[in-house]
């Protein structure tokens, strides 16, 4: 099997990169057939941004402090679990913004699309769906769109939903919404369009985010799914991630 390893810059993901690579040998991800990312969720993030187009499988180790997206790190039969692995299939959000000089921005997101205010003054935003305007003033600290692999992240922490794995939805939640004050957000069919206009930009500056990526003085975001641009990620049988999203609905903190 042709392993690519990737590591995060920490010495104890670096430690471990030679050690498999002296045990597995490495190719580059190019001609890899599954690239092997050591790591933290965030450097998963990183992995499946740098090398989404090759269509190789990317199969991850926890060596970082957060680990929803990765398994166990063991040296020993990696092969052999990789071969055993399960597959899913994430389909990253793609974020269009315009700045306040006109410019065009487009990025990718595997986790969310946020927008946050940049000032002390909450964000007025008007929020569409399909073109069609749902919420004409959302006054807020920001808004996200989160994946169902991003729904147990910042998704969560906004007091969203958790979404199952193969449920063909988004979660559109409010971050600290004040107007409309019961509005706590909505579940959304995949295919949606979600459009985001900012009203008050001058006195109400916002910003955009897609994962990592940020966009500074946003006037208009337009978020949907990139369907075509899907990346494979490979998991151990007894903790696939359907799993991780449903045991993480029960987790007592």
């Amino acid at each position: 099997m042709r392993l690519a390893f990737v590591a995060s810059e920490t010495p104890h993901a670096q430690q471990a990169r030679r050690k498999l690579v002296d045990r597995y040998g490495d190719v580059p991800p190019l001609e890899a057939e599954v690239i092997v990312a050591l790591g933290g969720d965030g450097f998963m993030l990183r992995t499946l941004h740098a090398h989404r187009t090759l269509d190789v499988p990317v199969y991850g180790m926890k060596l970082g402090r957060v680990g929803f997206l990765m398994n166990k790190h063991h040296v020993e039969d990696l092969p052999e679990r990789i071969a055993r692995a399960h597959a899913a299939v994430l389909y990253p959000l793609v974020m269009r913004a315009t700045d306040a000089a006109g410019q065009a921005h487009e990025a990718l997101a595997f986790n969310e699309v946020s927008l946050l205010r940049q000032s002390n003054q909450a964000a007025h935003l008007e929020v569409k769906l399909n073109g069609e305007v749902k919420l004409p003033v959302l006054v807020c600290d920001g808004i996200l769109v989160a994946t169902p692999a991003g729904s147990t992240a910042y998704n969560l922490s906004a007091h969203g939903p958790i979404l199952p794995l193969d449920a063909n939805v988004l979660a559109l939640t409010p971050i600290s919404p004040f107007r409309p004050r019961r509005w706590r957000g909505a579940i959304l069919p995949h295919r949606t369009r979600v459009s985001l206009r900012v009203l008050d930009p001058g006195k109400r500056p916002v910003s955009a985010t897609a994962d990592f990526l940020e966009v500074r003085d946003v006037r208009t975001v337009e978020v949907g799914q990139a369907a075509e641009q899907g990346v494979r990620l490979l998991f151990d049988p007894e903790h696939n991630l359907e799993q991780r999203i449903l045991d993480e609905q029960f987790a007592p903190d």
